[in-house]
């Protein structure tokens, strides 16, 4: 494709993005950036999610990681399934009775300021690579796509990314995404859909003949048994349910936009309606991936592979046939669906971790609607340059981005997870000068104990690690337990 061509693909995408955030701006008063007014319709909140959710990591990553790891993650997703309705029916009537903006102040309610820090510090480091890792991915496919023909450099590519999302969420922040991640998750989508289309008519194929190619080949292997795999089916599936729980639950980013809501039931009906539709468009961007390995061996498209057989930087296929195999019609819808990705990467999760620093940190509620506008800013712009540092350091990263962002989730939101998991279901307080103590060493030991269990008994914890990480971490809280006359001093 021509790379003026797609530089003007992006310009009429971006155009159509400041057009939403000018109309999503009207009336805008200063708590629109933050909540949105709460007055979003849930079954837009939910379509829009899915865009979130998906990004340039499933967009690319999902489809070539079947190669190396056939259809074992969807044991992950099923357990995703389960872990929402835990949000659905436990996590989002909670935060809606105590009408938070900032979910990270349950904790300073059950457990005490510092604990309150603590969760909110986490979710910042969590929600920063998070967004930093799944930019990068999106970023690194335009570099190669576009900017490289125009001797610009990586690091101002993403740069002028983050100016964009500045520019279109600045002013209404949060009203403003719930609108353009819907528009986003229309082109992520499609652009599967019309890949899946090109590919089944180049290789002739009808669309039962297609779905019976993918349920027939090697990688089409869901689950896995082999105890010491880390893909194995019981450590996948409640891994699933955990880092559904943390991952969107216990995450800013996530429920601020379920918070916009008008009421509970519709937040609730937004949260089961997004699952249910989450785990429908990984099924198809998994099957695309198969559909892409056949065509690749039927095309003669070269795959390199390491000594072990496994193929090297999957994440390189989806552009590969996208851009120089499949035909115009194709490679303009996965330009599409890469620049959808670019923004939905980042543009909520700059707006999650601004709401949070300055709520749980700078106490912005409680300040005038000039110092509000100003710390917004700052804060938003401090954010972006830390997003920035991250990217550039893992530019050189190789491999599905996918794994590593959930591997990294299994130690920055294990301790959250024991958190809330404790501070619901028991009754028992805590010192809590040492909560920060206790969630440092649980993904540090988590970490050696990973290392100690594969070395030893040749056993991966995969990604179970977060439930490792939440264990250690609520036994920690135990340690710490304010005994009955420490209880009845701080009643007192």
């Amino acid at each position: 494709m021509s790379p003026t061509l797609i530089l003007i693909i992006i310009a009429i995408y971006f155009y159509a993005l400041m057009a939403i955030s000018y109309f999503t701006s009207k009336n805008a008063s200063d708590e629109t950036y933050f909540t949105g007014d709460r007055k979003s319709p849930w079954y837009l909140v939910a379509f829009g999610m899915v865009g979130a959710g998906l990004s340039g990591v499933t967009f690319v990553s999902l489809p070539g990681m079947v190669g190396n790891n056939n259809f074992h993650f969807y044991q992950f997703i099923l357990g995703n399934v389960v872990g929402y309705l835990f949000i659905t029916f436990v996590l989002t009537p909670l935060y809606y009775r105590l009408k938070l903006v900032s979910i990270y102040s349950y904790l300073k309610d059950r457990f005490g300021n510092k604990t309150y820090k603590t969760g909110s510090l986490f979710f910042l480091v969590s929600q920063s690579f998070g967004a930093a890792l799944r930019l990068l991915l999106a970023a690194k496919i335009l570099q190669f796509a576009v900017f490289d023909h125009f001797g610009i450099p990586f690091f101002l590519t993403v740069i002028l990314i983050l100016v964009l999302v500045w520019l279109y969420t600045n002013k209404s922040g949060i009203k403003t995404i719930v609108w353009t991640d819907t528009m986003q998750t229309v082109f992520l989508i499609l652009g599967a859909v019309i890949t899946i289309y090109t590919i089944t008519s180049s290789l002739n194929l009808s669309i039962p003949e297609a779905i019976e190619s993918v349920g027939n080949h090697r990688h089409f292997k869901i689950f896995e048994w082999d105890a010491s795999s880390g893909n194995n089916f019981y450590k996948q599936f409640i891994a699933g349910i955990l880092v559904a729980i943390a991952m969107i639950g216990l995450d800013q980013n996530m429920m601020q936009k379920t918070l916009t809501c008008k009421n509970v039931w519709d937040a609730q009906k937004n949260t089961l309606t997004y699952s249910l539709i989450l785990a429908i468009t990984q099924f198809l961007f998994m099957g695309l991936g198969i559909l892409m390995y056949i065509y690749a061996q039927d095309a003669g498209v070269i795959l390199e592979m390491a000594d072990n057989g496994q193929l090297i930087d999957t994440d390189t296929l989806f552009p590969n046939l996208a851009l120089n195999h499949l035909g115009i019609l194709a490679g303009i819808f996965f330009i599409l669906g890469i620049i959808a990705a670019s923004f939905s990467s980042v543009d909520s999760a700059l707006t999650a971790l601004t709401t949070s620093f300055t709520y749980d940190f700078l106490d912005i509620e409680h300040k005038s609607s000039a110092a509000k506008k100003q710390l917004k800013n700052l804060v938003l712009i401090g954010f972006s340059c830390v997003i920035f540092v991250i990217i550039m350091v893992f530019a050189s990263s190789e491999g599905d981005v996918i794994s590593l962002i959930f591997k990294v989730a299994g130690y920055t939101y294990g301790p959250l997870l024991g958190l809330y998991l404790f501070g619901m279901f028991s009754k028992i307080s805590v010192k809590d000068k040492w909560v920060p103590v206790v969630c440092v060493f649980a993904p540090i030991a988590t970490y050696f104990l990973g290392v100690y269990f594969k070395t030893e008994f040749q056993f991966d914890f995969g990604f179970i690690n977060i439930a490792v990480n939440a264990a250690i971490t609520i036994v920690g809280l135990l340690l710490i337990h304010k005994n009955i006359k420490e209880n009845e001093q701080t009643h007192n």
